[in-house]
């Protein structure tokens, strides 16, 4: 059996580790986010222009449409990650579920929140933003999944050849 993280009483069936200070750095990236998209978009205006070509009211719908996508998608995520009872006392890689489709559900969840920020209001400075928060998560997720290879070794790269990274899967790809 493999070795089972209790560091988190909550999250007891968990295995592997996070990135060190991954709390850290999404709450100060998230925090950066949000005061430059904040900034740019209600009182600088410096690279809103684009949004005088679409309407507001466009721009809502496609905002809360993939805002709730993120949200729903990071929802499912957390759900089978950290609610789901498991079917066994044996720790296995999860591969149903959301799992199933993309390996980062809840870090591509919390992406499509931000990118709905962005399509809101478009701007531009905020893509840029946007960029390296994408970047970090995507060192956080290459860091949990060298924990995770090292963990459950072949398995885990089994799963790895089937389940995209990023962009999910609409049928899954369990064997």
């Amino acid at each position: 059996m493999k070795k089972i993280s209790s560091r988190h009483d909550k999250h007891e069936h968990l295995v592997g580790e996070e990135m060190p200070y991954s709390h850290l750095l999404q709450l100060s990236s998230a925090v950066v986010f949000l005061l430059v998209w904040s900034l740019d978009s209600f009182i600088f205006k410096f690279s809103v222009w684009f949004a005088n070509f679409v309407p507001w009211v466009f721009r809502l719908i496609l905002a809360l449409c993939v805002i709730i996508l993120g949200i729903m998608l990071a929802r499912s995520a957390e759900k089978a990650l950290f609610q789901e009872e498991l079917e066994s006392p044996k720790v296995d890689v999860i591969d149903t579920g959301i799992l199933g489709h993309v390996r980062h559900p809840l870090y591509l969840g919390v992406l499509l929140v931000y990118i709905g920020f962005i399509l809101g209001t478009f701007s531009l400075i905020s893509v840029a933003v946007f960029v390296l928060v994408a970047l970090i998560h995507n060192k956080l997720a290459n860091y949990e999944e060298q924990d995770l290879e090292r963990i459950f070794g072949e398995e885990y790269l089994e799963y790895k050849s089937r389940v995209p990274k990023w962009i999910p899967r609409l049928s899954s790809a369990t064997i």
